[in-house]
């Protein structure tokens, strides 16, 4: 029988990868998946406790009606962010600004958090998976400072870590530094993630695509030419992919990195410029993309070039399968 491998026996056994972190950055592991972990309690206790389970009646800057769970999630990762004293300030998807720690301790830390507390909370009280994700930068600001909005507006590619929390038949927690993905099945018996997925990668390419296809009549004539394409008996494969849109985009994500497919949200007339957040899913889920060999596009620009210009940019999102993101990119005008 071979040997248990915890999550933080993993990030100890990596924390020599960071010679510049001493043992901060894998403090903010170990931090975030103690909050997951509570959250994760939480989502399975949402059908039976009142107070964490439906509409806050409040809406976020998103424009979206926050539900209870979307607030407490939020409150559990800034409050283990602001605690460790590792983290000097964060942005998240459900506050109108980022938060810069006060403490002296928070001044002194060298890092940043933007997070989306909980991905796909309309889907909360149909007990359909959810999902945190999360990442990681190096301030810009001085240390010994209060961080600053710079801090924050970083472009994708100076992530020093990311990853994500799906809150599925199981609890699992994905996460990279720049060497590789590994997975980590929470086992509730122990209370202790568990290595479960080591070096992942995406398939090259698969049968599977999700997207809003009740939008395709308000997309470009590419992407209508793409999607043709996916059900068409001419694709590559000889026969129609099969359509899976769960609408929590952690669960589809992750599907994909484990089966292979595509992953669409693009700009419509009515969003031209896309619904999801550049900073909060789009950065995150394309560093881990690209380190488990997919792709994360615009449809026209790799998404971790982009340089974001306010907390809650949006951009159109392609991420999956290499093969496949490259079809979709080559028939957008």
């Amino acid at each position: 029988m071979s040997k248990v491998v915890t999550l933080n026996e993993f990030i100890m056994d990596r924390q020599a990868d960071f010679p510049f972190a001493t043992g901060e950055l894998s403090r903010i592991l170990n931090d975030i998946a103690v909050a997951s972990k509570i959250v994760s309690r939480d989502v399975r206790q949402a059908g039976l406790v009142d107070h964490i389970l439906g509409a806050q009646g409040n809406t976020n800057i998103q424009g979206e009606e926050q539900q209870k769970l979307d607030v407490v999630a939020d409150e559990q990762f800034i409050k283990a962010f602001e605690y460790g004293g590792e983290i000097c300030g964060i942005a998240s998807e459900e506050n109108d600004d980022f938060v810069a720690f006060t403490s002296e301790s928070a001044k002194n830390g060298k890092y940043v958090v933007l997070f989306d507390p909980l991905d796909g909370s309309s889907n909360i009280d149909v007990n359909v998976s959810i999902g945190t994700i999360f990442s990681i930068y190096r301030r810009i600001s001085t240390v010994g400072t209060e961080a600053t909005l710079e801090d924050m507006l970083q472009s994708g590619s100076e992530q020093v870590a990311a990853g994500y929390v799906l809150y599925g038949s199981s609890t699992m927690l994905v996460y990279t530094t720049g060497r590789g993905v590994n997975g980590f099945t929470l086992d509730p018996s122990i209370g202790e993630f568990c290595l479960s997925h080591r070096d992942m990668r995406m398939p090259e390419t698969g049968r599977l695509y999700a997207m809003n296809e009740g939008n395709i009549n308000i997309c470009e004539e590419g992407l209508r030419e793409y999607v043709a394409y996916c059900q068409s008996f001419e694709n590559d494969k000889g026969a129609p992919y099969s359509g899976r849109y769960i609408g929590s985009l952690v669960a589809d994500f992750h599907r994909n990195m484990i089966k292979g497919g595509i992953y669409i949200y693009p700009d419509t007339t009515t969003s031209p410029e896309g619904k999801l957040r550049l900073l909060y899913e789009c950065n995150p889920l394309a560093f881990i993309a690209e380190q488990a060999g997919g792709i994360a596009s615009t449809g026209r620009k790799r998404v971790m070039d982009l340089k974001p210009t306010r907390l809650h940019e949006r951009v159109p999102f392609y991420i999956g399968s290499k093969q496949m993101v490259e079809k979709a990119m080559s028939l957008l005008k």
